[in-house]
């Protein structure tokens, strides 16, 4: 597919802050007819060095809080004047998941891209440390690296070449997902299926030269490719 918005970003500099598959582009085709609504008040969860949170505030127009418990704050906030935003439009939050520490029903709605899968497998996650935060009709989507058909009762060698399986458990196929959001009573399910990026976004982070991206080169250029896909989820608070 084609990624207008996300072509603004393809430079180094902003490529060397992804840390996996291209989270600019996964991002485009997951808003793509998004319900969220103009001037919405939306939490990045997951969003690492920033660039998401830069690519929600001045594409769409959210105010964001970019909430992330590995990264550091005040880079981020140097990043995100740098990139012209200011102090109101991008706020950044150190925060785990679980405990977030935000007010309830305070976001429109929560974006997180390449990061739930980490969290979200608790099936009391959802219900219990997510949708406390937001609004009644707010939104959330999700966009998660998966698997085409689960395999992790015969793991193919080509995946073992880069990673270990206990960290191919964080990746399943769209069916485990939405038996696990369907566990939610507070979730109404809009969407789960396979999204169209996934060669073009591991391609991008392939070409990134950190310990990360080599490693995960074995596994991709072997043709563990062919195993694996992104996930799109949409859910709308009951």
């Amino acid at each position: 597919m084609k990624y207008p918005l996300s072509e603004k970003y393809n430079t180094p500099e902003l490529m060397g802050k992804i840390m996996g598959p291209n989270p600019v582009k996964l991002e485009e085709e997951l808003l793509i007819g998004h319900k969220i609504p103009a001037g919405s008040v939306v939490c990045d969860l997951g969003s690492g060095q920033g660039l998401t949170s830069v690519f929600l505030a001045k594409e769409y127009g959210f105010t964001v809080y970019a909430a992330d418990l590995w990264s550091d704050p005040e880079e981020n906030r140097r990043f995100f004047r740098e990139m012209g935003l200011s102090e109101t439009e991008a706020v950044p939050v150190k925060a785990d998941a679980a405990a977030l520490p935000f007010e309830a029903e305070f976001f429109n709605a929560v974006v997180s891209t390449d990061s739930y899968n980490y969290f979200g497998r608790d099936p009391d996650f959802l219900d219990q440390k997510l949708l406390p935060f937001v609004k009644k009709g707010g939104y959330v989507y999700i966009a998660i690296p998966g698997m085409k058909k689960d395999c992790h009762d015969h793991l193919p060698p080509e995946l073992l070449l880069s990673w270990t399986p206990e960290q191919l458990d964080y990746m399943h196929d769209a069916a485990y997902w939405r038996s696990m959001v369907s566990r939610s009573r507070d979730a109404e399910i809009i969407e789960v299926c396979q999204m169209e990026s996934n060669e073009e976004v591991w391609a991008d982070w392939l070409r990134q030269e950190n310990a990360y991206a080599i490693g995960d080169r074995r596994a991709i250029e072997a043709g563990g490719g062919k195993y694996l896909n992104f996930i799109k989820i949409v859910l709308r608070k009951k």
